[in-house]
């Protein structure tokens, strides 16, 4: 029987051409071994032809590729990744009728693993492969079934609404009420962020992503004294690097190719109101100049332009990053981390949020069910719940809604169980593989994880001390060689290790 491998491909994948690891794409096809692979994609296909190139090469006994550019208006529209996948299951289906088909759900955006689960729990019956690093590529078992009326293709009102629920904007008028919390430190965080509102002074706000960043802008804002003029947000790790200058400053009209008129920034469009940049960490060295001259000086240069206009924003950042460690790292100016982080708040993690679990669940589920029109409101069975308080939750609160919008799609009676919740956390980020992330539970083994953590730094330090212990010790904050001896052999690393430095 022919096998088909269908998947879009990841920004894992494409960081795989170099590395010495495969990607999902490749590992899947390794394993699977498929007469035919067909791929989808996002990026620019200048972008993708060098890893369809290097796949190619990696596999040439598995060259049998079709990859197709996807013409998406966002990586999470819904309509345009339904039609996109539809289009090719329905080419596949006709093409080979008898054939095997799997869809690998690892790569791409919550949207597009969303979008494959809908049609191959439908229409386009598969089975469905994830693939990780850690635990390699594996069947995805899904023991549940859809209905029919939230298939976007039959209802145009539930599309518009899954739309919007998979967007997960932060509404325009949200404030400080949004932020649902019982836990001390995020109701601190609350009202400090509150008096922040009241003072016209920059704000920084730290955490890991999914944490509630532009929520609290958008309440600092709207609680603020500017709250009738524009809130602009701009991801700045999602600005092309040429295009930095334009996006931020704006340009005059013929400054370069494509500027068929002039244009303002943000700076300029968020005037007299509040200017969000989400993100700050990934702006590179030399916008970061540009962007501290504006704030020093409180104009802008179009690209182009001779003149300078004034504007005046109220300006409030945000980044996952350790901008401290990248100050010493010298990848981040410290005089311009210095004017933007006056007013600092760090949100904590949904892991450290006790309680907070729960409530943010029964939040989202009536929020949810109104959106998608549930007759019946939408609960958690105690197994369910269970299963929500033991996973880690890497994406943070972003992640725990996404999940809930997942289960809820394939409930039929409103009683979500653990069976869907398990298959709702099926989509893992990729902070799920760090160490202080690890779901309690399934094998949870404390003992082999500190075991693996212990060897994994000692590797490391004795390579980079090319053998001396004295140096590995020092490395590690150990008191002496000989402490650092015994771990060695505990571990039956000692000869191995110093021998291997001396073979490099």
């Amino acid at each position: 029987m022919r096998r088909v491998l269908i998947s879009w491909i990841g920004q894992r994948d494409l960081d795989a051409v170099g590395d010495d690891g495969d990607g999902p794409v490749l590992a899947t096809m390794r394993q699977q071994q498929p007469d035919q692979t067909y791929l989808l994609f996002n990026y620019a296909p200048a972008k993708v032809q060098p890893y369809l190139e290097w796949l190619r090469r990696k596999a040439p006994a598995l060259a049998n590729i079709d990859a197709r550019h996807a013409l998406l208006r966002s990586p999470v529209d819904y309509t345009d990744i339904y039609q996109a996948a539809e289009a090719l299951l329905q080419e596949i289906w006709g093409l080979h009728p008898r054939a095997h088909r799997s869809i690998l759900i690892s790569p791409g955006t919550p949207a597009m693993q969303a979008v494959w689960i809908l049609l191959g729990k439908t229409r386009f019956p598969a089975e469905f492969l994830q693939a990780s690093p850690q635990q390699g590529v594996q069947p995805v078992h899904l023991p549940f079934a859809i209905s029919a009326e939230f298939q976007p293709a039959a209802a145009a009102q539930a599309g518009r609404q899954l739309r919007e629920l998979v967007a997960a904007d932060v509404p325009e008028t949200a404030g400080f009420e949004r932020v649902v919390t019982a836990h001390p430190l995020l109701q601190d965080l609350k009202r400090r962020a509150a008096a922040l509102a009241r003072f016209d002074v920059p704000v920084l706000i730290l955490g890991e992503s999914g944490t509630g960043k532009e929520l609290f802008a958008r309440a600092i804002h709207n609680s603020s004294a500017r709250n009738e003029r524009p809130f602009v947000a701009v991801n700045c790790g999602a600005i092309p690097p040429e295009l930095i200058d334009s996006m931020l400053f704006g340009h005059a009209k013929g400054s370069f190719t494509g500027a068929l008129r002039d244009a303002a920034g943000v700076f300029e469009q968020a005037d007299d109101g509040t200017l969000f940049l989400d993100e700050l960490g990934e702006l590179s060295a030399a916008a970061q100049v540009r962007l501290l001259r504006v704030l020093q000086e409180g104009r802008v240069l179009p690209v182009g332009a001779n003149k300078e206009r004034d504007v005046d924003v109220r300006l409030i950042c945000a980044t996952h990053r350790d901008l401290q460690a990248d100050i010493a790292e010298r990848r981040f100016r410290e005089d311009l981390y210095y004017r933007v982080a006056v007013g600092v708040l760090e949100l904590p993690p949904l892991r450290e949020r006790q309680g907070d679990v729960q409530r943010l669940a029964e939040h989202f589920l009536i929020e949810i069910g109104e959106q998608l029109g549930f007759q019946q409101t939408l609960s958690l069975t105690p197994a369910a719940r269970n299963r929500l308080l033991l996973h880690a939750w890497p994406g943070n609160v972003r992640e725990l809604r996404a999940a809930l919008l997942r289960a809820a799609l394939w409930t039929t009676d409103g009683r979500i169980d653990a069976p869907d919740i398990d298959g709702a956390l099926l989509v893992r980020s990729a902070a799920s593989d760090d160490i202080l992330n690890r779901s309690l539970g399934n094998d949870f083994d404390l003992d082999a994880l500190l075991h693996d953590v212990e060897r994994h730094y000692l590797e490391r330090a004795m390579l980079a001390a090319e053998g001396s212990k004295a140096k590995a010790s020092r490395l590690l904050g150990l008191g002496s060689h000989q402490v650092l001896t015994t771990r060695l052999r505990r571990q039956g690393l000692d000869e191995s290790l110093r021998k291997s430095s001396r073979d490099r």
